[in-house]
């Protein structure tokens, strides 16, 4: 009985999380979107909540919304506000790391 490995078809999902800066705030501080990269769902969850209570603004994220907007939607994504004006953005996307290579629609060589 020979071994044979085993190789996964696609790779390992990783979660994106983008804090996008939105509304007219932009205008006066003009700032790039910060994105962040975590090895699993609840680290992702975990990390924004505490820089979410860290910087006194309410905690809107709880990991079950994002689970279920993850799964639905393949994304999350939750605005913040401040006296009726979106201030930022937090977006949640798996992505895939390594993910198995195409073929490349290249054919197979006729000449053998």
């Amino acid at each position: 009985m020979a071994k044979t490995s085993l190789l996964r078809p696609s790779g390992r999902t990783i979660y994106e999380v983008t804090i996008q800066y939105t509304g007219s705030l932009t205008t006066i501080r003009q700032r790039e979107p910060t994105v962040i990269f975590f090895s699993n769902l609840r680290k992702a969850v975990d990390a924004v909540t505490a820089e979410l209570a860290l910087n006194n603004w309410p905690p809107k994220i709880n990991y079950t919304a994002v689970y279920r907007g993850v799964k639905q939607r393949d994304f999350y994504s939750c605005d913040f506000h401040m006296t009726d004006m979106r201030v930022f953005r937090i977006k949640i996307v798996p992505r895939i790391l390594n993910p198995a290579l195409p073929r490349l629609g290249i054919d197979e060589n006729p000449a053998k």
